[in-house]
């Protein structure tokens, strides 16, 4: 099934851990540019809005090729959630899903969100999750997931755990509004489904240890293929 998807970019300007880490450049550009370049090759999506409080980071995106939703300065608080901005988003919108494309996640690759979408038509969820898949001994609370604390086994033969990066997310629009009415929590809601993205693109900036991170990833894909691998050379002892 073909359904009609627009993709939501959040921008809240005041941000804390990194100050103002929206138009900040990060290499050749600043953040908030990765989003709208990405999601402006994706033919799949009706539109591409940048949701923001800023009227002008609004007319800045504007230019870069991105509409502008204005949500209201509440909805732009410390303690607001994707929650209450996707809502108010959505009673401006008419769509069958919102697809929200993280302005934290500058990682990511236009095949994997050509592949996400892929995955959002296949299927009927009313909620994706992107997720970041390790094989790893993992914990919650001290007790042991995905492996038995009595047994070592290799790596490869755990099952894996899968972690929320937020990089991209599909919300149905008529889900979530209608649980957002009851008083539920629309976030996770009605059926969910979650959808694995390749680990190198999942970082989130957060802080500024994660800003070198990306700084780093993004250098080593501008190198990538420009030198041949370098090996330490082993003496022969036979």
């Amino acid at each position: 099934m073909k359904y009609k998807m627009i993709a939501m970019i959040p921008a809240r300007l005041g941000s804390k851990r990194i100050p103002k880490k929206n138009l900040r450049y990060l290499a050749e550009k600043p953040l908030i540019q990765y989003p709208i370049d990405l999601a402006l090759q994706i033919p799949d999506f009706e539109s591409v809005w940048v949701n923001t409080e800023s009227v002008a980071l609004g007319k800045a995106i504007e230019k870069m090729g991105a509409r502008f939703h204005q949500r209201p300065e509440e909805f732009s608080a410390d303690s607001c959630t994707n929650r209450e901005f996707t809502y108010h988003f959505m009673c401006h919108h008419e769509c069958d899903y919102v697809i929200m494309v993280n302005s934290t996640s500058p990682l990511l690759r236009v095949e994997t969100i050509h592949n996400f979408l892929q995955y959002v038509n296949e299927n009927d969820y009313d909620t994706i999750l992107s997720t970041v898949s390790e094989k790893a001994e993992s914990f919650y609370h001290g007790k042991a997931l995905n492996f038995d604390i009595h047994n070592k086994v290799n790596s490869q033969m755990l099952e894996p755990v899968e972690k929320t990066v937020w990089a991209l997310t599909a919300w149905k629009r008529s889900t979530f509004m209608e649980l957002e009415q009851q008083g539920q929590c629309p976030v996770f809601g009605g059926k969910l489904g979650t959808f694995p993205i390749p680990k190198d693109e999942s970082c989130d900036l957060d802080t500024e240890e994660d800003w070198r991170i990306a700084e780093g990833a993004i250098q080593a894909r501008q190198e990538a293929g420009k030198t041949a691998p370098r090996y330490l050379v082993l003496e022969d002892l036979a």
